[in-house]
């Protein structure tokens, strides 16, 4: 990839950056990269009354008459992971007129399923209710996230019971974004995840897939063609296929140049050639038709 604005220190850190990423350090260079001229940033909001119920949000500079509002998920296998590290998210889509609602969640091993799906409602329960606050279209909101992240996201957007607990449902969502999600995992053979989801007790409705029906939001599933964290033929391609026959309109990609943890990364400024991951998403969320 040929970069010549780049001066050479970005160019440097360009290159190393994938291999990085699966280190904290890597997530601060990527973050160092990123501009903060695109957005207006509120930290520390709560969502609930838990110390980890908090999230931040990130709002368009550029005027944007009533954007979409996006809630992210990070991944971490349940077990890692922080709203501050995916500041290069929120910076993304803001950059593209989006508002994006950044949330952290209750994390194993302290605690199991539901509690991180649980949570994952709360904070989509808060963007609804607050979505005019800043500016977004209370009738466009989604739910995104990626690996562990994304898992939240189809719970949120699959399986009624986890909004109706905050008294919503799943129609009140425009539609919901997953990158590179487990849709379909047990048995399980992770360490942590087994651990996250109480294996062998794990209930088998903890399943995204079993929740795929003709009620269910629109869909934008992305993924690596190689994943080798997540199956993406049985997750992404098969909930794909199983949302398309039951009539939901589903966009999906699965892309040759990046792998479980770029697939995300790509969303941020420095690495956006290496697939298109945030024009797709962008292109998915604001295509979407405004509330009357």
């Amino acid at each position: 990839m040929t970069l010549p604005n780049l001066p050479l220190p970005r160019r440097s850190l360009l290159a190393v950056l994938p291999a990085l990423l699966t280190a904290c350090s890597g997530v601060d260079l990527l973050n160092a990269t990123v501009s903060t001229d695109s957005y207006r940033l509120t930290k520390g909001l709560a969502y609930g009354p838990l110390d980890r119920q908090l999230l931040d949000v990130y709002q368009p500079r550029t005027e944007v008459d009533k954007p979409p509002l996006v809630v992210f998920f990070y991944g971490g296998s349940w077990s890692s992971g922080q709203r501050a590290d995916y500041r290069f998210v929120g910076e993304a889509l803001a950059s593209r007129g989006i508002v994006a609602v950044l949330a952290d969640y209750r994390l194993s091993p302290a605690f199991r399923y539901p509690a991180f799906v649980q949570d994952s409602a709360q904070a989509v329960r808060w963007a609804l209710a607050h979505a005019a606050d800043y500016g977004a279209d209370r009738g466009r909101v989604f739910v995104m996230g990626h690996s562990a992240g994304a898992y939240n996201a189809a719970m949120v957007a699959l399986d009624a019971r986890w909004l109706a607990a905050e008294g919503l449902q799943p129609a009140q969502l425009a539609g919901w974004v997953g990158l590179a999600g487990p849709y379909d995992f047990l048995p399980i053979g992770d360490r942590q995840t087994r651990v996250a989801f109480d294996w062998p007790a794990t209930p088998a409705d903890s399943q995204p897939m079993m929740h795929a029906s003709a009620a269910s939001p629109p869909a934008l599933l992305l993924a690596p063609t190689q994943d080798s964290v997540v199956n993406t033929q049985r997750s992404t391609v098969a909930l794909a296929r199983k949302l398309r026959d039951s009539g939901v309109r589903v966009e999906s990609e699965l892309f040759d140049s990046v792998g479980h943890v770029t697939l995300v990364a790509a969303l941020a400024s420095v690495l956006r050639g290496q697939a298109p991951v945030l024009d797709r998403v962008a292109a998915f969320v604001t295509s979407s038709v405004r509330s009357g």
